[in-house]
C-alpha cells in the first residue's frame, strides 16, 4: 500500500474514531463519520483529475462573478424595491454573474495562470511549464544535454510507470534492451543532480490504460504540461490530445546548418543511393547528402555543389551534384 493511500486510510479512521466520541448515538455517529470520510477521500481522489490552471480560473471567475453581483445589488437599492423583488432580483442575477464569471474563467484559463497565494495574469511572467518526459527521452540523453547547456529549465515530471518501463529494460535478458534500461536510469541520476531544474516522480497512475504512451498523454493533460519525447506515435497522439509536445528530435532538425542552391560541400561517399549511378554521404549532424553520377567514387571525399534540398519527417536530404 502506498503511502498516500495510507494516509487516506488514516483519515478516514480519525473520522469514524471523531463520530464515535461526539455523536449522542456512538454506532450512528461512527458510521456517518466513516462516510463523510470516505466521501471526502473519493473527492479528492477524483479532484486530483482537475488540472490546476483550470481549477484556478474558475475560482477566480467565480470570485469575480460575486463581486459583480454584489455592485449589481447594491445598485439596486437605489430603486426602493418590494423585499421580495428584490430578494428574487439578486439571487438571479447573482446566479447569472457566477455562471458568467465560471465559464469566461474557463475559456479565458491560457491567458493568465491563478494560483493560490499568487496571483499572475501575464502568460510571459511564468516559468517553463512543467515537463511530463517519457522513456524514449531519458533513454536518449540529450535532454540532459539541453539542462546542462541552460536551454532547458521547467520542473520535469517523471512518471512513476516510466521508471517502471526502465526497470523493466534494465532487467531485461536482452543485452541491447538491458543497456538501454541501465543507461535511462543513469540519466535520470545526473538530471536530480542539476540545480537548474526540478526532478519529480509522479506516482498517478492511470490503471483503465494500458499503453504507456497513453498514460504520459493523460498525465501531461491533467498537469497542463508539455511532453518531452523522441517518439514519433507519441508525438502525434499528443498533438491530436491538444497537448503541446518537445521533439528533440525536431530541435536537431532545426538547428542544422542550412544550405542554399549554388553552396559548395565537402563530404565522404559511403554508399550508393537509391537511383542509379547516386552516391550517398552524411554531414557531420547525421544530414543525408545524395550526389548523382557518383557512384564510382563511393569510399572517396569528393567536392559538390547543393541543387535541391528536401524536408521530410524523418529529417533533411539535400542533393548535390559533382564539382569538376
Amino acid at each position: 500500500m502506498s503511502t498516500l493511500n495510507l494516509i487516506r486510510l488514516f483519515f478516514v479512521i480519525i473520522c469514524i474514531i471523531l463520530g464515535y466520541i461526539l455523536g449522542e448515538n456512538p454506532w450512528f455517529f461512527s458510521f456517518l463519520g466513516g462516510v463523510i470520510g470516505v466521501s471526502i477521500v473519493i473527492f479528492e481522489s477524483l479532484a486530483r483529475r482537475i488540472s490546476l490552471k483550470g481549477l484556478s480560473a474558475a475560482v477566480f471567475g467565480i470570485i469575480l462573478g460575486l463581486i459583480i453581483a454584489q455592485l449589481f445589488g447594491n445598485f439596486l437599492v437605489l430603486f426602493k424595491l418590494p423585499s421580495e423583488t428584490d430578494y428574487f432580483l439578486r439571487a438571479f442575477f447573482t446566479l447569472i454573474f457566477i455562471y458568467l464569471g465560471l465559464t469566461l474563467g474557463l475559456k479565458g484559463k491560457e491567458e493568465f495562470h491563478l494560483v493560490i497565494p499568487y496571483v499572475r495574469f501575464k502568460r510571459e511572467e511564468l516559468r517553463e511549464e512543467p515537463i511530463v518526459v517519457d522513456t524514449s527521452s531519458i533513454i536518449d540523453g540529450r535532454i540532459l544535454d539541453l539542462v546542462r547547456t541552460g536551454f532547458l529549465e521547467a520542473k520535469l515530471i517523471v512518471p512513476r510507470f516510466v521508471l517502471k518501463e526502465l526497470q523493466i529494460l534494465a532487467d531485461s535478458t536482452e543485452h541491447l534492451k538491458r543497456q538501454r534500461g541501465k543507461r535511462g536510469i543513469e540519466i535520470l541520476h545526473s538530471l536530480k543532480k542539476e540545480h537548474n531544474i526540478e526532478v519529480v516522480i509522479s506516482d498517478q497512475d492511470f490503471k483503465e490504460l494500458s499503453n504507456v504512451d497513453a498514460k504520459v498523454v493523460r498525465l501531461a493533460k491533467i498537469l497542463g504540461a508539455k511532453v518531452f519525447t523522441t517518439d514519433y506515435n507519441l508525438n502525434r497522439l499528443a498533438q491530436l490530445e491538444g497537448v503541446k509536445v518537445l521533439n528533440v528530435n525536431d530541435l536537431a532538425n532545426a538547428l542544422k546548418p542550412i544550405f542554399l542552391p549554388g553552396e559548395k560541400i565537402s563530404l565522404r561517399l559511403i554508399k550508393e543511393g537509391k537511383e542509379p549511378n547516386q552516391g550517398v554521404g552524411y554531414l557531420e549532424d547525421g544530414t543525408m547528402v545524395v550526389v548523382e553520377n557518383a557512384r564510382w567514387l563511393i569510399g572517396k571525399t569528393v567536392e559538390v555543389e547543393v541543387t535541391s534540398i528536401l524536408q521530410s519527417p524523418s529529417g533533411r536530404i539535400i542533393f548535390t551534384r559533382l564539382l569538376g
